[in-house]
């Protein structure tokens, strides 16, 4: 059990430095070879690995960007099941990317399957979608046009009902 703040270790932040309040924890089928790609695909860089004493990576940490993503092998003795034994994932990463034809390219290159190519979108951002050979499902955009929240609402308007 954790324990609570005291006097002594108050000046501890509860937020680290280099973390955010929210930070994806991903569990990959092969988190070593998840590390790989992330590095070549999304130009990650490894920031930590603890390996179990089976040679499983109970806890990893890199940087896509200027944000850490942990990791950690499959292990379903404890129910950490990766979107491949779970067939999916309902949950898309989003990333904001300076190039995201470039960017998207490279990721499939390294081996990510592109489920919606990029376009521009009536929000402003020229946007698409992949998953990688984990099953992870990413969602890359780089912003092209600043819009207000009504330039927005029109936008849709004038798109109609979908299909």
């Amino acid at each position: 059990m954790a324990k609570k703040p005291t006097k002594a270790n108050s000046n501890v932040k509860p937020v680290p430095d280099g973390t955010r309040t929210v930070t994806p924890h991903l569990i990959c089928a092969g988190a070593a070879d998840a590390i790989a790609f992330y590095i070549k695909a999304f130009g990650a860089t490894e920031m930590m690995r603890l390996n179990g004493s089976d040679g499983k990576i109970m806890h990893a940490c890199i940087q896509i960007g200027d944000s850490p993503v942990f990791l950690v092998d499959e292990y379903t003795p404890y129910g950490n099941l990766s979107p491949q034994t779970l067939r999916g994932s309902p949950v898309f990463l989003h990333l904001s990317v300076a190039d995201v034809d470039a960017f998207m390219a490279r990721a499939e290159a390294a081996g990510a399957k592109i489920t919606m190519p990029a376009a521009d979108m009536f929000w402003g951002d020229r946007y698409g979608q992949l998953e990688c050979p984990f099953g992870h499902r990413w969602s890359v955009a780089t912003h092209v046009r600043d819009m207000t929240v009504d330039e927005i609402k029109q936008a849709v308007v004038e798109m109609g009902p979908p299909g």
